[in-house]
């Protein structure tokens, strides 16, 4: 089975990069975090006049109508730069929630404007430490009211939508707010990554849609699994910049007379380092073909994917900080932004020990 891209969704990645990695550089990432920025508001129109943000969206909802391995592609280069916008959180999450378990009328207002970016929404499931469960939820959802804490919730204070995990008559269900109104109160977290804030939502009453019928557990099941294979993508274009980055630093940087490149033990870190992402590729481009073409498989698939690609991305992110030596410690060296990205995106979804427990899980299942 040949899990490659073609050559549109190889045109597309290179116009993303090329976008992306002149407009998100280190240089322009420390501007804003210097300059107590959240995001990089510019970068995020730019994007939307490109049309990435509508990639995966229906054609009929003001997107390209494209499939859910463009959207990874996009999420690759997204994370190989660390970009400073809520692509993550508005596309991947709130934008996929609304698409699959939105009614129409929810669809038909909320798509088009996620599409353009004209709308930034974000996804809230977690209510403290620990990972999302629906045996966790205690925000509740009664009469079109809305009532619980969230947090931490991703780029939360840049949104205006969010789909919210609650309870409803002792079951979970899911709930769309619109975030500018008196029911809702926002506080943003200290968080470890810089340029992808989190804040904690407090809702009092406030007005929520209901999104679909029933029991809403096997959906957030579902959209967990998608969001687990669009981070791992955004995971391996990560490792593949630190390893980048690591190598052009030991073939520039000399010690006693040699390029610290042509030391074997830096040889053979980088080349085990290729290797875990070249195993997290093959994994991830299964996960994405499984979302398109075998949802059976999706749920086996995003496990594996999201554990090896997290592994690369911590492997490549502790690696490339330790071939810079001290400097790699710095504010001034660039290695920082992807081994915070890298220890963000290996909790934010619940940490190895959770997606190996699912991973066991479906595989006992499977057999």
């Amino acid at each position: 089975m040949n899990f490659d891209l073609s050559d549109e969704q190889k045109m597309l990645k290179a116009q993303a990069a090329r976008l992306l990695g002149a407009r998100s550089t280190p240089n322009h990432l420390r501007a804003l975090v210097d300059g107590g920025a959240e995001w990089d508001a510019d970068l995020w129109r730019e994007v939307a006049q490109m049309g990435l943000l509508g990639a995966a969206i229906p054609e009929a909802h003001g997107g390209l109508g494209l499939g859910e391995t463009e959207l990874c592609v996009i999420a690759e280069e997204m994370g190989r730069v660390t970009a400073a916008i809520p692509f993550f959180s508005s596309i991947c999450l709130a934008a996929e929630a609304i698409r699959l378990a939105g009614t129409e009328a929810q669809k038909t207002r909320w798509l088009p404007k996620l599409a353009c970016g004209e709308t930034i929404g974000t996804f809230a499931w977690t209510e403290g430490p620990g990972p999302a469960s629906t045996r966790r939820l205690g925000a509740s959802l009664a009469d079109g009211r809305l009532s619980g804490l969230k947090w931490p919730v991703p780029d939360a204070g840049v949104a205006q939508i969010c789909v919210v995990a609650a309870q409803t008559a002792g079951r979970p269900a899911l709930a769309l707010v619109e975030l500018d109104q008196p029911g809702v109160a926002r506080a943003r977290l200290e968080g470890f990554d810089q340029v992808r804030p989190h804040h904690r939502l407090d809702f009092g009453a406030a007005v929520a849609e209901p999104m679909g019928e029933g029991d809403a557990s096997a959906f957030l099941e579902r959209l967990y699994d998608r969001a687990a294979t669009y981070a791992a993508w955004e995971q391996i274009g990560g490792a593949e910049a630190c390893l980048e980055a690591a190598k052009a630093y030991t073939l520039e940087r000399r010690t006693f007379g040699r390029q610290v490149a042509s030391y074997q033990a830096v040889k053979h870190n980088l080349a085990n380092l290729l290797v875990l992402i070249e195993l997290a590729r093959s994994n991830a481009y299964f996960a994405a073909w499984a979302l398109e073409s075998d949802p059976a498989q999706a749920p086996l698939a995003a496990a594996t994917a999201r554990l090896s690609a997290t592994r690369a991305y911590e492997q490549g992110a502790r690696e490339n900080l330790q071939l810079h030596g001290g400097i790699g410690f710095t504010w001034a060296a660039d290695c920082h932004f992807h081994y915070r990205r890298a220890r963000l995106l290996a909790l934010a979804l619940g940490g190895e020990e959770v997606w190996s427990e699912r991973l066991v899980t479906r595989l006992e299942t499977a057999a």
